[in-house]
Formats: C-alpha cells, sequence, structure tokens
C-alpha cells in the first residue's frame, strides 16, 4: 500500500507540473497575442497607410528587440537563482 501511494504521488507531482507548464504557454500566449494587437495600433496610427511595408517591418524589429531583451532578461534570471542554489 505504501508504495502504491508514492507512486501515485509521484504521478500528482508530475501532472501538476505538466499542467502548471502548459497553462504558464498559455497565458504566455495569450499576452503575445494582446502585445501583437498593442504594437500594431501604435504603429497604424504613426505610419501612413500607404506604408504597409514600412510598418511591417517596423513591427518586426520592435518585435524582435522586445524578444531579445526579454530572453536576456530571463538568462539573467535563471543564471542567478542556479548560482543562489549552489551557495
Amino acid at each position: 500500500m505504501g508504495k502504491t501511494r508514492i507512486f501515485f504521488k509521484k504521478i500528482g507531482k508530475e501532472y501538476f507540473a505538466t499542467v502548471a507548464k502548459m497553462l504558464t504557454s498559455a497565458f504566455g500566449l495569450v499576452a503575445a497575442l494582446s502585445w501583437n494587437e498593442a504594437i500594431k495600433a501604435i504603429i497604424d496610427r504613426y505610419i501612413t497607410k500607404g506604408n504597409s511595408m514600412v510598418s511591417y517591418i517596423i513591427y518586426a524589429l520592435v518585435v524582435t528587440v522586445i524578444v531579445v531583451m526579454v530572453t536576456i532578461w530571463l538568462a539573467h534570471w535563471t543564471q542567478k537563482i542556479d548560482d543562489d542554489e549552489r551557495k
């Protein structure tokens, strides 16, 4: 009975971890789509309608800069957490 309980407890933790990752990904997608619309609205407001190619390039550059900054920030905090755990 003890081994069975431990087995199901372990599965429960793995299940919870998997569901948590899935929910985090889903919320990340919602946030990304929200930012997508916000950035498009800002670009549409300040770029004339005839310059769609220019607005696409500006949009791509803005998104790329944001992604790079967030990636660097996350890598920094991940490294800091790893360093704290090793101490």
